[in-house]
C-alpha cells in the first residue's frame, strides 16, 4: 500500500447513510406538514431543512471549497427570508444535489487536500482562513445538529422522525 493515494470517502462512510435518512424523512412531506415547529420562536421544519441545504451550497459553491457548480447557486439562497416554502420532494432534491457535490469531493480529495488553506472575506470585509478539514467537519456537525432538530420537530407533531 506504500505510495498509494487514498481518498476520504472511506473515512466519512456513514455520512451518506445519514443523508439517506434525511431524504427519506423529508421527501413525502407536504408544505403544510413542513410548517410544524417546536415553538413559535423557532424555525419550522421546512426552514430547518432549507437552512441545511443553503449552508451546504454556500460552503461548497462560492465560499470556501470552490466547487463552482451552477446547480448550487440557487440552493445557496433557499434559507433567505424572501424564499418560498418548499415541498418535501424539493427539499429531498436539494439535499441530493448538495450531497452529490460533497460525495464527488470526498472521492477526489486526499488527506493532503485536507490541509489546504482556504481564504474568504466575511460580511464585514475581514479575511478568514479555514482548512478544508475544518469545513468538512463543520458541514458534518451542521448536518447532525439540524438533522436532530428536524427529527425532534417532526416527531413531536406525530410525523415520522428521521429513522436512524
Amino acid at each position: 500500500m506504500q505510495g498509494q493515494t487514498h481518498t476520504l470517502a472511506t473515512f466519512y462512510n456513514g455520512w451518506d447513510k445519514y443523508q439517506q435518512h434525511l431524504v427519506h424523512a423529508l421527501a413525502p412531506l407536504t408544505t403544510e406538514q413542513l410548517n410544524v415547529e417546536a415553538s413559535s420562536n423557532l424555525r419550522p421544519a421546512g426552514m430547518i431543512a432549507r437552512h441545511m441545504i443553503g449552508a451546504r451550497a454556500r460552503w461548497l459553491n462560492y465560499v470556501l471549497l470552490k466547487e463552482k457548480r451552477a446547480e448550487l447557486w440557487p440552493l445557496s439562497k433557499w434559507d433567505d427570508a424572501d424564499q418560498p416554502a418548499r415541498s418535501g420532494e424539493e427539499l429531498a432534491h436539494g439535499l441530493k444535489v448538495t450531497w452529490q457535490v460533497l460525495q464527488d469531493g470526498l472521492q477526489r480529495w486526499t488527506s493532503a487536500d485536507m490541509e489546504d488553506i482556504l481564504h474568504d472575506t466575511d460580511d464585514d470585509g475581514n479575511d478568514e482562513t479555514f482548512t478544508r478539514q475544518w469545513v468538512i467537519w463543520h458541514l458534518i456537525e451542521h448536518d447532525l445538529h439540524h438533522g436532530g432538530e428536524l427529527s425532534f420537530v417532526l416527531g413531536m407533531h406525530g410525523l415520522p422522525a428521521i429513522d436512524l
